[in-house]
């Protein structure tokens, strides 16, 4: 049997290459994987932890999705909203139950994001288990993992393992995997600090549906230094560096390869227009036409949803059975 793999997205902000290359073009390459059975949930519900503008919530959602499938996501995947499948909350709550308040406030996310804050919402400190319930829900197996969210993971399984010990085998216990080492971009206005979608004023940050012209003038205008030859020196020349990184990755070459063809910012700049230009422009178009027809992308969403949802239902009927709650037929 293929292996169950799920894996989710915060719709927290416009995709950009960085997530390209270290999230979606791994992505792609395990769905299209015929050992792999792969689950993908946009996790809007996840973005309620703190403020946020629900018009924009509900477009990000939806852009997300659709980003997702201009890139090159087959429908197959199972790709659904996970606010659509309430299977994970009502488990998250039997997580909740499970789990202790230490375990949540040692959480290294929770810290940063309430640090200095006065107040903070609650499913600020509970999401882990919200978390967990997604994983668990469909009896995944692997779970694609980077260090940032490895501590939630290792929450999960332990979870897993505490619920089972206690109220008899019910879930199947996740393990992680991490994906293939990608190039880790930073932003173009300030290379020592990363690439993010959030978080910035956008002015360094290549985003998928980024237009030409616009690529142009954020890579125009990207910090390098004026030395007429090129060098890969992330510490002393990280503008140059960054650059490079950015077109090696695109082409399939190392950085100091990319450099050994090239001499001056300028030459280096035009070249990582190009590639970043060709790369996103069937992005673009797929994701003009799906734009155009919205119909399709719920149709999708819908059937991911439906393929997925009985799984998650069974799972958290067992849950019920398991902690003791009393089911009337």
């Amino acid at each position: 049997m293929p292996t169950r793999v799920f894996t989710g997205l915060k719709p927290t902000g416009s995709l950009q290459l960085g997530n390209y290359l270290g999230a979606i073009r791994p992505l792609l390459d395990l769905a299209s994987d015929p050992g792999a059975d792969v689950v993908v949930c946009v996790a809007d519900l996840h973005a309620l932890t703190v403020e946020h503008d629900s018009e924009l919530l509900r477009a990000r959602t939806r852009e997300l999705a659709t980003t997702l499938l201009a890139c090159g996501l087959d429908p197959s995947a199972r790709l659904f909203v996970q606010s659509t499948v309430p299977a994970h909350t009502e488990l998250a709550h039997l997580l909740e139950c499970t789990a202790t308040y230490g375990e949540m406030t040692r959480m290294v996310q929770f810290k940063e994001k309430s640090a200095g804050r006065d107040s903070i919402r609650l499913s600020l400190l509970t999401y882990p288990a919200l978390m967990a319930a997604d994983i668990l829900a469909h009896d995944t197996e692997v779970v694609p993992v980077g260090e940032d969210q490895r501590q939630h993971l290792e929450l999960t399984t332990a979870l897993a393992r505490r619920f089972n010990s206690r109220y008899g085998e019910t879930f199947v216990v996740p393990r992680g995997s991490t994906p293939p080492a990608t190039a880790r971009l930073k932003d173009l206005r300030d290379p020592r600090s990363k690439m993010g979608k959030t978080g910035s004023d956008g002015a360094g940050v290549l985003f998928l549906l980024d237009d030409p012209d616009t690529v142009a003038a954020k890579v125009r205008r990207a910090v390098t230094d004026g030395e007429p030859s090129l060098t890969f020196d992330p510490e002393a020349r990280p503008g140059v560096a960054n650059l490079a990184t950015v077109l090696g990755a695109l082409t399939a070459r190392s950085p100091v390869e990319v450099l050994e063809e090239l001499r001056g910012s300028g030459a280096l700049k035009a070249a990582v227009t190009d590639a970043v230009v060709a790369a996103l422009a069937p992005v673009r178009r797929r994701y003009a036409e799906l734009e155009a027809d919205p119909a399709e992308v719920d149709r999708v969403l819908r059937e991911g949803r439906d393929a997925v949802a009985p799984l998650a239902v069974a799972t958290t009927a067992r849950a019920r059975e398991a902690i003791g709650l009393l089911g009337v037929a």
